[in-house]
């Protein structure tokens, strides 16, 4: 399989798992609503998911660590038409892969266990309180600082410098690459989320779902035009 189809291939998959996986979390564990409940009511629910609901959370990591390879990918397609501009889009993309990644992983490797000392009918008071701290203070750097913050802000300027490259490609065209700017900048939207913008929440997720539609997008378009060409 060249690059052209492993390319197309990993436009159409990722986006898809991503998805599959995040509504999978929404009906096992309420996401991402249940991060608006107390902290003692999200671990105990998290514990009450057993290693189901942990498998669920390693595989939707896993979908944000596929970006990683994707990144790369694209690199190699556009490398040949924007040398400069594929190679920092190349840097950028695996940042985001591996941001999203890091901070997804607290729920697989941390957050079990903080849960388990919250459900632990012997733990005393004042260990269950210690738990809540470290979870609340493993949300707000791993998942609201690292996971969400850098993620929005490496996720979208990746989808730009890959959308200005559409603009003059032989195998993509400027109207995906303009869907492609509209979907970055309502996804870096959700940057204003921790300064109080009640609706940026809001259009971060329905951005996502547009960068989901212009990434499977993407990848048909790629493998037609190398089918014609």
């Amino acid at each position: 399989m060249n690059k052209y189809r492993s390319t197309a291939l990993f436009l159409i998959v990722v986006p898809l798992a991503f998805n599959v996986a995040f509504f999978a979390l929404g009906g096992a564990f309420e996401y991402p609503d249940i991060l608006r409940q107390p902290t003692a009511d999200i671990l105990q629910k998290f514990s009450a998911g057993g290693s189901s609901l942990v498998a669920l959370w390693y595989a939707f990591a896993l979908t944000a660590l596929l970006s990683v390879p994707l990144a790369l990918l694209l690199q190699s397609v556009f490398e040949d038409e924007h040398p400069q501009l594929a190679r920092a889009a190349g840097v950028i993309g695996v940042l985001a892969g591996l941001v999203q990644t890091l901070g997804l992983f607290r729920w697989v490797f941390l957050v079990p266990t903080l849960a388990a000392t919250v459900a632990d009918p012997a733990a005393t008071p004042g260990l269950r309180d210690a738990a809540m701290i470290a979870f609340e203070s493993a949300h707000q750097y791993l998942g609201v600082a690292v996971g969400e913050h850098l993620g929005y802000f490496f996720t979208g300027t990746w989808t730009i410098l890959l959308s200005v490259m559409m603009f003059r490609s032989r195998w993509f065209n400027r109207g995906l690459g303009i869907v492609g700017i509209i979907a970055a900048i309502g996804i870096m939207v959700g940057l204003l989320e921790p300064a109080g913008v009640e609706f940026a929440g809001l259009v971060n997720a329905l951005s996502y779902i547009v960068w989901s539609v212009w990434l499977v997008s993407a990848g048909v378009l790629l493998f037609s035009a190398r089918q014609a060409s």
